[in-house]
């Protein structure tokens, strides 16, 4: 497919284990015979599931796509503490974790809920003075990061089990972008005084887009299956259908006297998506003009 050929749109992946998200922006450039393909916040090589990436003039989409609620399926294991907090680190600490009741796994839990201020796992893609995070760490360094705040909407335990001497938590969470599903892992290993790491993450949705719209990359290679941009922008902002005198402001990146309460996309009366529009000073101002 030639670059002018390959749409504008979203490509969700049902992305594997073992698979960095930039190699899965690779495959899919590939596909769609396009550079610009870019990611809307990556996956670790371990975790699976949505990974939702843009295509062309999508791609300028991804940041305010980021910024949506995000939803994953985990698998804790209390009991051992790793250096990156995940399966995939070398163990620091083992604590028999056996003692450790359903009630007070879920009730140690049930404290993550709300907005909540965390500390990123060390070996995250966070600078530390333009140097990766998880470069300082594979260089030997000590990395504490600061605590940012984030906001966890629901926690949803579904089994606890002890297993040799750990205890196995399922559990799903629905949170906001910038939420680190490792750090909730140590973190409750550590209220429990045990240590404890991320053993299985999926992810099952970012915003509208879930597992349903998903395809593997096995699936993509045999047919190319993109949301339009149209498509995607009114699955995740507001909508407003413009006149036509408005629209033709729209194409030069005009101000509206239109009364929008948040990020919101207009459409031309003939459905094209044209930008996204935030409030300011009783109109709308432009935050990204798509109309080519």
């Amino acid at each position: 497919m030639s670059s002018s050929a390959a749409p504008s749109g979203l490509v969700v992946v049902d992305k594997p284990g073992g698979l960095t998200s930039h190699a899965v922006v690779a495959r899919v450039r590939r596909l769609a015979g396009t550079r610009k393909v870019g990611h809307a916040g990556t996956l670790d090589p371990m975790a699976t599931g949505v990974l939702v990436l843009g295509t062309n003039r999508a791609t300028r989409l991804l940041g305010h796509l980021m910024l949506t609620r995000k939803t994953y399926e985990a698998t804790a294991v209390l009991g051992v503490a790793t250096t990156t907090d995940d399966a995939e680190g070398e163990v620091t600490a083992t604590t028999s974790a056996t003692h450790l009741s359903s009630d007070e796994v879920r009730e140690a839990l049930a404290a993550f809920v709300g907005e909540i201020d965390q500390v990123p796992t060390a070996v995250s893609a966070i600078k530390v003075d333009g140097k990766r995070a998880y470069a300082r760490v594979r260089d030997g360094e000590e990395v504490v990061l600061k605590p940012r705040r984030v906001t966890i909407d629901s926690l949803e335990v579904h089994r606890v089990e002890a297993v040799g001497e750990t205890t196995e938590v399922d559990f799903t969470v629905r949170c906001s972008s910038g939420t680190y599903i490792r750090a909730i892992a140590r973190d409750l290993g550590a209220v429990l005084g045990v240590g404890g790491h991320l053993s299985s993450l999926r992810r099952t949705a970012v915003g509208e887009f879930d597992l349903r719209r998903a395809r593997t990359l096995e699936q993509l290679e045999e047919h190319l299956d993109v949301v339009p941009i149209e498509e995607a922008a009114r699955a995740t902002f507001p909508t407003l259908e413009l006149t036509a005198d408005d629209a033709a402001a729209v194409r030069f990146g005009r101000r509206l006297d239109l009364a929008v309460t948040e990020l919101t996309a207009v459409f031309s009366p003939e459905g094209d998506f044209l930008a996204l529009y935030e409030p300011h000073d009783g109109g709308a101002k432009p935050v990204a003009v798509f109309v080519q």
